[in-house]
C-alpha cells in the first residue's frame, strides 16, 4: 500500500477537489451472486471474488487518503439465505479473514468488527479476535467489518444497555447513546456507496447514516476497482453537504471557480 502523498490533487482533471474528501467511507457490497450467474458459476464463487476484492479497495481508498472504511460482511437477516450458502460464505471469511489479517497488519491497517460475535461459528469468532488483536495499534487505516451486523438490532442492544445501566432520560444524549452503539469512537460515515445498482439502505448504520452522502453505482461488487472509486471520491468531492442548514451559494468567477473565501464545504468532523 502507498504511503505517500493523498491522492486528492490528482482526483479530478483540471485540479483539486473542489471539496475535501471524506474520512469514513461505508459500503454495501451487493452484486457478488450476478457477479457469479453471469459467469455461469455457482453463487459461493461470486462470494469468493468479492472477500478478494477487499484488499484492493482498501488500498485505494487509503492511498486517496480516507482514515476509516466500513464492509457489511453479513446482515443478520442474510441467515434467512439457503444453509449451503450461509455455511460457506462463512468457511470462505473465516478463510480470508485469517489471511487478509496478516496482509493488512504489514500495511498499517486496523480491523475492527461490527456486529454479533455469539452466533458465529467458534473458529470464526477465533480468526476475528486473532485479527483485531494483531492489528490494534495500527493506524493507516480502520477497517469495519459489519458481520452478523443489523441497524435495529445496534439500536435496540444500545437502548438494553442503556436501561441496564441505569441512566436518567435526560442524560440521554445523541453523544451519549452513540457511545452505546458498536460504532463507539468512530466518526459516521461521510459517505455510503451501495454497490450492483440497488437504491436500499438495507439495515445499514441507521443512527450513523442519518446525514451521509449516498452513491449507488450498476458496477457489481468484484468488479469495483481502484477507477470506480475514484468515480465515487469525485462525486462525493462535488457535493455540498449542508446538514439541513442553508449555505449562500459563492458567485462563480470568469473561469468557472469560486470567489475566493467562499466556503468550500459544509461538513463537520
Amino acid at each position: 500500500m502507498n504511503k505517500g502523498p493523498r491522492k486528492t490533487d490528482r482526483l479530478l482533471e483540471g485540479g483539486p477537489a473542489p471539496h475535501p474528501l471524506p474520512t469514513h467511507v461505508a459500503i454495501i457490497p451487493d452484486g457478488n451472486g450476478r457477479w457469479a450467474r453471469r459467469r455461469g458459476w455457482p453463487r459461493l464463487e461470486g462470494h469468493r471474488a468479492g472477500t478478494e476484492n477487499v484488499r484492493r479497495v482498501v488500498r485505494s481508498f487509503a492511498d486517496f487518503g480516507v482514515r476509516y472504511l466500513t464492509l457489511f460482511a453479513f446482515s443478520t437477516e442474510n441467515w434467512e439465505r439457503p444453509w449451503s450458502e450461509v455455511q460457506g460464505l462463512m468457511d470462505i471469511l473465516g478463510e480470508v479473514i485469517e489471511r487478509e489479517a496478516r496482509e493488512l497488519h504489514k500495511e498499517g491497517v486496523r480491523v475492527r468488527h461490527l456486529g454479533r460475535l455469539d452466533r458465529l461459528s467458534q473458529g470464526l469468532q477465533e480468526a476475528i479476535r486473532r485479527s483485531v488483536e494483531l492489528t490494534r495499534h495500527n493506524t493507516r487505516l480502520t477497517l469495519n467489518i459489519a458481520l452478523d451486523y443489523g441497524g435495529k438490532a445496534e439500536v435496540l442492544q444500545a437502548v438494553r444497555r442503556i436501561l441496564a445501566d441505569g441512566l436518567d432520560p435526560e442524560e440521554v444524549t445523541e453523544e451519549v447513546f452513540s457511545r452505546y452503539l458498536y460504532t463507539a469512537g468512530l466518526p459516521d460515515p461521510d459517505m455510503i456507496i451501495r454497490t450492483a445498482g440497488e437504491m436500499r439502505i438495507s439495515n445499514f448504520l441507521l443512527w450513523q447514516g442519518a446525514y451521509s452522502e449516498y452513491y449507488s453505482t450498476p458496477v457489481l461488487w468484484p468488479d469495483f476497482d481502484e477507477a470506480e472509486v475514484r468515480k465515487a471520491l469525485e462525486a462525493y468531492s462535488r457535493r455540498q453537504r449542508r446538514f439541513g442548514r442553508v449555505v449562500e451559494e459563492a458567485p462563480p468567477t470568469e473561469d468557472g471557480g469560486v470567489e475566493a473565501g467562499a466556503p468550500a464545504d459544509t461538513r463537520r468532523r
